[in-house]
């Protein structure tokens, strides 16, 4: 577990005879004030050392990924697998905020409502070939998650090989709060947490703080942020000029005891979680339990107050659509590798794109677009979701629309 045009009048050419000089002038000055800055990449690369360092740059939108910023990042990886000169993979995000917020998930929607149902899935079949490139990179790959880390943030972090938290980490997996299902290798990830917590975070969207994460094993250290440019200057000395007579093994223990230093130098702030873990484990865990057992659970005498108050609310919010396919895809995730995991939830996603009027259509909107707040979820309550509908969504797409996965994933970190 340790080792987000003016208008010009025109002159006429009596006019610009006269005054060709001052005209020349101005002319060059509107055309230096129009033209736009060149925009800065959505994702910054630099190597220092062995070390290559991957910036998510999209301060604005809390680094939210597009579909340009998850194909560079996976053509970019692939790169440093080849290159001899890297020892290890660095990613953080820019603008002190968030690590990650999500995927551009308005940009999809409004894709899918155009009509360009291959474009909108492009993004997602991008984003879980990065997240399985993470997964199976033959280099160490390092994931500073200081700030909002949500949704494919969570995809771009978690499946790499080392996960440092800060006290300014907050994590969630709020896609059930869109109509959307806890994608990017959740159905992998989630059921592998220990006392259905996994299920507690996808189906409630909690968040949870960087100390949390580290002890749900989300995160593998939890380190303060005024450290983080020292760890990043020590890892400089501790990796080889060349990783051609490393292991990749030998390059992860040396890592994993420089991070497990620099955690010990403080000691970890107290977690919210930890007081919470047997009432998580009561409502959500105990076998295979319907969501109306757990809607139940939440509302017994003995339910725990305050936090199963909380956890009703979150649930209210949710698409009952979204959260009944959630119960069965982390029910089969929990037996399946990282790979069929990533393509059992693209047909999932493809269900939900695709559909005109979906509840992640309407999730989306009515949080990102029309800001109203209140999306309208049909069918609104769990026992008008028919069951026939939900297991049709599990069945595969026509060959040619299935996602094809390359490579073996590593034995998972958490």
């Amino acid at each position: 577990m340790h080792c987000v045009a003016r208008q010009v009048h025109r002159l006429t050419e009596a006019t610009r005879s006269c005054l060709p000089s001052i005209y020349n002038r101005q002319k060059l000055a509107m055309s230096s004030a129009a033209a736009p800055p060149p925009a800065e990449p959505e994702v910054l690369q630099e190597q220092t050392g062995p070390l290559a360092i991957l910036t998510l740059n999209r301060p604005k939108a809390l680094n939210a990924l597009t579909t340009g910023m998850v194909e560079d990042l996976y053509k970019t990886l692939k790169d440093y697998e080849n290159n001899p000169s890297i020892a290890a993979v660095l990613i953080h995000g820019a603008g002190g905020k968030a690590f990650c917020a999500g995927g551009d998930v308005k940009a999809v929607v409004q894709m899918s409502q155009a009509g360009d149902i291959e474009e909108a899935m492009r993004f997602f079949r991008s984003e879980y070939h990065l997240n399985y490139k993470i997964a199976t990179l033959k280099k160490p790959y390092i994931a500073v998650l200081d700030g909002i880390t949500m949704g494919g943030g969570v995809g771009v972090s978690v499946h790499g090989t080392f996960r440092i938290a800060t006290e300014r980490t907050v994590f969630a997996m709020p896609e059930c709060a869109i109509g959307l299902i806890p994608d990017v290798g959740g159905s992998f990830f989630l059921p592998r947490l220990d006392n259905s917590l996994g299920l507690y975070i996808g189906l409630t969207g909690c968040r949870l703080k960087g100390v949390d994460m580290l002890y749900a094993g989300l995160a593998t250290h939890y380190i303060p942020s005024s450290m983080l440019p020292e760890v990043q200057n020590a890892m400089l000395n501790t990796l080889p000029s060349s990783n051609k007579t490393n292991t990749t093994a030998q390059l992860e223990i040396s890592l994993c005891s420089l991070l497990n230093e620099f955690q010990s130098r403080a000691p970890l702030p107290a977690g919210e979680l930890p007081q919470h873990m047997d009432t998580i484990a009561r409502i959500f865990g105990g076998g295979k339990k319907s969501l109306e057992e757990i809607y139940e659970a939440c509302k017994a005498p003995d339910s725990g107050g305050e936090f199963c108050k909380a956890t009703a609310e979150a649930l209210s919010r949710g698409s009952p659509t979204s959260q009944r396919i959630v119960v069965e895809q982390l029910h089969r995730g929990a037996s399946m590798p990282l790979n069929e995991c990533l393509k059992m939830e693209y047909r999932l996603v493809h269900h939900l794109v695709a559909k005109n009027q979906s509840d992640f259509h309407e999730g989306v909107t009515a949080t990102l677009i029309t800001r109203t707040g209140a999306p309208v979820w049909r069918p609104s309550t769990l026992k008008e979701v028919p069951s026939k509908k939900i297991v049709e969504m599990f069945e595969g797409l026509p060959p040619e629309q299935e996602l094809q996965l390359e490579g073996n994933s590593r034995p998972s970190k958490l």
